[in-house]
């Protein structure tokens, strides 16, 4: 029998012990559509190719002496083999057009194909950056009607379309806030960020320059308001909290928080990564939030990941507006949405800002992600402002079914704080001693989903965040409920099983801390031909 190589994969021979499926082995390794897959160096040989080229000749080498002097070691594959392998292992990838995706504080919901029909359009999806502006106003009036919506849905005074990400979009935030108090004299260096907030809120502002403080949660979950008041001070440039919070839980004080924050002096930055539990609900611009990103994918549906790109636009309150990035769209007087540059700032900020603009500058080259802006738009205009509004209640309801149904066989730490928002919060309390988070997310694959997120929020122990959103039907999450019911009791029941799950993938379970200390990035051919140096020999290529 062949030897695994360092990816586990035994070329050659059916694997033994892969899962723990019951039947006998099978010659090629394959379980019906369960199919073995090899890694691409183990299919195709460097010594063929899929292609038939003549060798060039007469070209003069432009590569400066930066060509390599060894081989690269590539296989070379078909057109048929280069496609089957990559569709094979697509096949072993769960997705959101599979089946529901649980991950809490990530929001993976259903993308409507109307959207991406509409991205897909010429005029959208052929759009060039460095076109002349006079070719591109179907563009910008897509951008602007977007900004426009979002202004509205939040209850604020401008826009900032250009950051590509939730966390690119704090940065924004937190330049405008720093630009702000710059432009006033005061070298405040705090952020106070609530216990309950996005894990990116402190990191990025420590990334901007700024010194974090956290400010406790009170019984409910909720930020301690008094610690908060007590801790605000002229050294305080403002304070991050996410709402609804990581928790779950809606922020009820929130306008109480911006009232003392704005009166020590401080700013408030609302992370609007939650804003799908309260589109068409609540305007952050009403509780007095100064600057918010909104994570486009989270809300308004544009794709999420490697589906992506993403797209994080910041509204900005009156006071943080002059302050913003360049560029931006404005409709002006001539009735033409423009792209307002650098070099226009001037002339267009007295119109839109009452005042000399004092951009800090820009977040990215150009003006943002067309296609999230496209896709967010027709997903705008398709739900109307009705829809909307729906969508954050059945978003609710939907998460606290889960919660409601599940709380008698799982711990809710903060069921008790009245009903949760987007996602709902587990615990591992009640497992037998020896099962573990990481046991029952394994064993939820086995069942056919993607576990939920474990051990996030940092302040519940074992902890599972469960967010079904709102494209789910009551059905599908009523399998679900039956399949994490079922888990759970076996955890609460100590079923030894649990340890060893996944049984049913393609994979067995892998050791996570090693293959996070010790990773293997780059495949090693098992017998190399004799005086060949291995990748590892050659820097680990």
């Amino acid at each position: 029998m062949s030897s695994p190589n360092a990816s586990g994969w035994k070329p050659g021979s059916p694997v033994q012990d892969h899962n723990a499926m019951s039947g006998p082995d099978t010659v090629t390794g394959n379980r019906a559509l369960m199919l073995e897959e090899p890694l691409i160096f183990e299919i195709g040989t460097t010594e063929t190719t899929g292609v038939d080229l003549p060798e060039p000749t007469g070209g003069a080498n432009r590569l400066g002496g930066l060509e390599r002097a060894e081989k690269i070691g590539l296989p070379g594959l078909s057109e048929p083999e280069t496609v089957r392998h990559y569709t094979r292992l697509s096949r072993q990838n769960y997705a959101i057009d599979l089946g529901l995706f649980p991950l809490g504080s990530c929001t993976m919901k259903h993308n409507p194909r109307l959207n991406e029909k509409v991205a897909r359009m010429p005029g959208f999806a052929d759009v060039h950056p460095l076109q002349p502006v006079d070719t591109v106003r179907g563009a910008l009036e897509v951008i602007n009607e977007l900004a426009h919506w979002l202004i509205d849905l939040t209850g604020m005074h401008g826009v900032a379309m250009s950051p590509k990400a939730g966390a690119h979009g704090e940065l924004c935030g937190i330049l405008c806030i720093r630009a702000a108090l710059e432009a006033r004299g005061d070298a405040r260096e705090v952020i106070l960020v609530p216990e309950s907030a996005h894990g990116t809120n402190p990191a990025t502002a420590a990334f901007a320059g700024y010194k974090i403080e956290d400010i406790p949660a009170n019984s409910d979950g909720r930020v301690d308001l008094d610690a908060l008041k007590n801790r605000l001070g002229p050294d305080v440039a403002g304070v991050m909290i996410t709402n609804p919070s990581t928790l779950g839980l809606f922020e009820r004080d929130l306008k109480e928080i911006s009232d003392a924050v704005h009166e020590a002096g401080g700013f408030v930055y609302c992370d609007g990564a939650n804003f799908n539990a309260i589109v068409g609900k609540v305007r952050p611009g009403d509780l007095g939030v100064d600057a918010m990103h909104i994570n486009l994918h989270k809300t308004f549906s544009t794709p999420h990941g490697g589906g992506g790109p993403g797209s994080g636009p910041v509204v900005l309150s009156e006071a943080l507006s002059p302050f913003g990035p360049l560029p931006y769209t404005a409709r002006t007087k001539d009735g033409v949405v423009h792209l307002i540059e650098e070099e226009d700032a001037d002339a267009f900020s007295e119109e839109h800002f009452g005042g000399v603009m004092q951009s800090f500058g820009r977040m990215t080259a150009f003006h943002g992600q067309m296609g999230m802006f496209t896709r967010a738009l027709s997903y705008i205009l398709s739900h109307g402002a009705d829809g909307l509004r729906q969508v954050a209640e059945d978003a609710v309801l939907n998460a606290n079914y889960i919660l409601r149904s599940l709380d008698d066989v799982l711990d809710a730490p903060f069921g008790h704080s009245g009903p949760c928002m987007h996602e709902a919060l587990f615990s591992d309390k009640g497992f037998a001693e020896d099962i573990s988070t990481l046991d029952l997310a394994k064993a939820l694959i086995d069942e056919g989903y993607h576990p939920m997120t474990m051990y996030f929020p940092l302040v519940v122990h074992g902890a599972m965040l469960v967010e079904p959103t709102e494209t789910e039907s009551k059905a599908a999450l009523d399998q679900f409920i039956m399949a994490l019911r079922s888990v759970a009791e076996r955890a609460k029941a100590g079923d030894e099983t649990l340890k060893t799950a996944p049984h049913y993938a393609p994979r067995r379970r892998l050791d996570e801390t090693l293959a996070a200390r010790k990773p293997i990035l780059a495949w090693e051919e098992p017998n190399p031909p004799a005086g060949e140096p291995t990748m590892s020999e050659q820097g680990g290529r």
